[in-house]
């Protein structure tokens, strides 16, 4: 019993360990590497050229080159080893099952360290001197998961002369595309990783985030995290997680009321010393309609009578609107009544949108019986609303069974009355008759 309790423990074991190593293996990528050719002079921007290479990752280098195997349609020259000390790339969602039809997208371009000049940023560089250690070949590369909600932004260093690269900054997110409702409190995920072991990550670093929609773009804030300073504009409503920023890198921003004005793209950009690292999200604000219908209740209607009725459709976003009627007989069989006439789009002090929908309703034309409920039916991004109302129809021209078995049942009601009364009449005629006999004689 105790050696068996042993193998237990010892498959138990191994079997943890098995799955651990599963679940930690880092991928093999295969990237697209991007570069301008030389400039054609004139100050023409010379054309891009990109060629397939491959990224074997790793989270410690490893110092055998013989699994660094290239393909045949791929550069020998192209082919990198990353050493990930974060284990950022090692995530599922860029490590699809082998054999996967669908892969994450990779991309990596040259990158030149240089100083920014942003003023929030200016205190990282203040000596102006580039030290030894930017000598070596750089690369920023940008990756997205397979379920487009991961993207990761690296820059990468590489002693000269080798492929060998070490991520030295990463800035990931989990939010690359998010929905919210009006109103309520919306987080944009970014957080970032720098090495360490690299004499840039103990110069500070800074953070930015800027809004861009449509060509038009605004800073929502900026923080230098060297000198701890908020740069002065800003906002209002974001807000980031300082203590997280300096503890875990938690550069995630916070707007604490969503707004339809906020609906656009994100940048999230951390700065070292020299270099930068960005990720850019989407946010949609995305509101469904309230609906009302007037008048309310229908008036009672005869057959050949046409009735005008209105759905409104308000505080809705974005503008994508499809509005409709729907008509539901004594049956219970519902058919469609077409969109009637559209109003055109108002939008309120908010940013929402309002339409409404008119429609003629000919009882003559339309075969309604004797009534039903209408129906009017939007279709918009937030979802599917609905708002009806009871069409009553009177002196309906061909009656049911039903009503022609109460017709009968008043008709024989008004007979017996009409009976009981010629019966009080007739008797009491009598009895008057009888007295006048009695006096004549």
């Amino acid at each position: 019993m105790t050696n068996f309790s042993t193998i237990y423990k010892l498959s138990l074991v191994a079997v943890t360990f098995f799955i651990q190593a599963c679940s930690c293996s880092c991928p093999v990528l295969e990237c697209w590497f991007v570069q301008e050719k030389a400039g054609r002079g004139g100050g023409l921007t010379g054309a891009t050229t990109q060629e397939k290479s491959l990224l074997y990752i790793r989270k410690e280098r490893e110092s055998s080159g013989e699994s660094l195997k290239a393909p045949s349609d791929i550069n020998p020259d192209r082919v990198y080893s990353l050493t990930d000390a974060s284990a950022s790339l090692c995530q599922q969602a860029l490590n699809p099952p082998r054999g996967s039809v669908k892969k994450p997208q990779c991309e990596i371009n040259p990158f030149l360290p240089h100083p920014s000049t942003l003023k929030w940023v200016a205190s990282l560089t203040e000596s102006a001197l580039s030290p030894i250690y930017l000598q070596a070949e750089w690369f920023s590369a940008s990756f997205q998961g397979l379920d487009d909600q991961l993207g990761i932004s690296t820059i990468t260093r590489a002693p000269t002369g080798t492929k060998e690269h070490n991520v030295i900054l990463s800035v990931t997110s989990k939010t690359m595309s998010v929905k919210s409702r009006l109103g309520v409190p919306v987080t944009l995920d970014c957080s970032f990783w720098a090495d360490p072991s690299s004499p840039l990550s103990t110069s500070g670093f800074a953070v930015e985030w800027r809004y861009q929609f449509r060509g038009n773009g605004r800073l929502i804030l900026a923080y230098d995290g060297k000198a701890d300073r908020l740069a002065d504009t800003q906002e209002e409503g974001a807000t980031m997680d300082f203590e997280g920023l300096h503890e875990r890198g938690n550069a995630s921003l916070t707007l604490q009321e969503a707004k339809v004005h906020h609906t656009g793209m994100y940048i999230c950009t951390v700065y070292l010393p020299y270099m930068l690292a960005q990720v850019v999200m989407e946010l949609e604000i995305v509101e469904p309609p309230s609906l009302s219908i007037h008048p309310s209740p229908l008036p009672l209607a005869v057959p050949g009578q046409t009735l005008t009725i209105q759905c409104e459709a308000s505080g809705f976003a974005p503008l994508s609107l499809e509005l409709s009627w729907e008509f539901k007989g004594a049956d219970g069989k519902s058919r469609s009544l077409g969109t009637g006439s559209m109003s055109g789009h108002r939008q309120a002090w908010d940013g929402t949108y309002s339409q409404s929908a008119r429609l003629e309703l000919d009882t003559s034309r339309l075969d309604l019986g004797r009534g039903g409920e209408v129906t009017c039916v939007a279709v918009h991004p937030g979802g599917t609303r609905r708002a009806s109302v009871n069409l009553n129809i009177i002196g309906f021209s061909g009656p049911s069974i039903e009503d022609s078995m109460a017709m009968v049942g008043v008709a024989l009601v008004l007979y017996g009355l009409i009976k009981f009364v010629s019966l009080i009449f007739t008797g009491s005629g009598s009895d008057e008759a009888g007295k006048q006999d009695k006096k004549d004689k």
